[in-house]
């Protein structure tokens, strides 16, 4: 597994990371022996970057992960954090809470869940609308000062955000959606990103699932986060979206990869500064994920790609209106 620095400000992690939502939330039941033995097997592969959210199953996703590291040395991996969601023991949400006396309980709490003395990168899920980014960060920055955070990361939020919060403090790296049918951060996000020398974690890569190669039609009435609230799953947008991935099958075929191979690999084409987050829960989807690690496309591969799927080729949004009103990084 090659290795890069995560921004200029970042830690140095695996070239791809694990997101380990799934294994607690959001995508219908799974199973925690095989959560583990996927988490172990990532490591074993050497993926060092794992995400997570404290509000992922209501802290179920951190105590997951505190398992599966048991008998691992703490400095192997790096673990990313995301607070400020709130859940109502329904699992609605409520919202999001970036005050700095919210940002430290918080972190009390993921502390204990993971049973670590510090968080490798520890980031706001969304911009809080009623906090200004500056307090969100200069409280976190208080606790990179006091040993319980090591790095400071953003999700999600717009580039005047993100150079309003560097100018508090360095930050390590952008959590946001990238992928080859959700591109909206090439126009502003990412080329501010890199002056500031912040680095892309990327998630939705395979846009959870849709673009896998495994989802189908009959897919669509699955009572999970996709069937039930993301546009790109529902109706007819459902149905123009797999004709998309159709013909991205093609062309992995003439390349001899799959399609979740070659999306992966897209995403790490668009530079060192770019990590895919790949959402495996299971050993066989993380070890597909893996056979993208040595993938390299050529240019040639990647303009027939992108020929495929030019910007704007998804029907849909990618979240429903209420969350997509949330998401600053798509404020313009």
């Amino acid at each position: 597994m090659h290795t890069t620095g995560l921004g200029q400000h970042g830690p140095r992690v695996s070239r791809l990371g694990l997101g380990c939502m799934g294994m607690s939330d959001l995508y219908g039941p799974a199973d925690r022996d095989e959560s583990i033995a996927t988490i172990h097997a990532a490591l074993d592969a050497g993926i060092t970057l794992l995400d997570t959210g404290d509000f992922y199953g209501m802290g179920h996703n951190e105590m997951l992960i505190r398992e599966a590291l048991a008998g691992r040395a703490r400095d192997s991996v790096q673990i990313s954090v995301k607070f400020g969601a709130l859940r109502g023991p329904d699992g609605s949400w409520n919202g999001y809470d970036c005050r700095p006396k919210a940002v430290r309980n918080f972190v009390a709490y993921t502390l204990k869940r993971l049973g670590t003395d510090y968080i490798d990168i520890y980031r706001p899920a969304r911009l809080d609308p009623e906090v200004p980014v500056e307090e969100t960060v200069g409280a976190i920055a208080d606790l990179v000062k006091a040993g319980y955070v090591r790095h400071i990361g953003l999700s999600e939020v717009g580039a005047d955000t993100l150079q309003r919060a560097a100018s508090v403090h360095p930050i390590s790296d952008l959590q946001i959606e990238y992928s080859v049918i959700s591109r909206g951060i090439e126009a502003a996000i990412l080329p501010t990103a890199r002056r500031l020398g912040i680095g892309i974690t990327a998630y939705g890569v395979l846009s959870r699932g849709l673009i896998s190669g495994h989802w189908h039609r009959a897919r669509g009435g699955e009572k999970d986060f996709r069937g039930l609230a993301s546009p790109r799953f529902q109706g007819d947008n459902l149905d123009a979206n797999l004709a998309l991935v159709e013909r991205m099958r093609a062309l992995a075929q003439d390349l001899q990869v799959t399609v979740a191979q070659l999306a992966i690999a897209w995403v790490a084409a668009q530079g060192a500064d770019v990590v895919p987050l790949v959402g495996a829960r299971k050993r066989d989807r993380l070890q597909e994920a893996l056979g993208a690690a040595d993938l390299v496309l050529k240019p040639e591969d990647l303009a027939r790609l992108e020929a495929i799927v030019p910007p704007d080729a998804a029907a849909g949004q990618r979240y429903n209106p209420a969350q997509m009103a949330h998401l600053d990084s798509e404020m313009g």
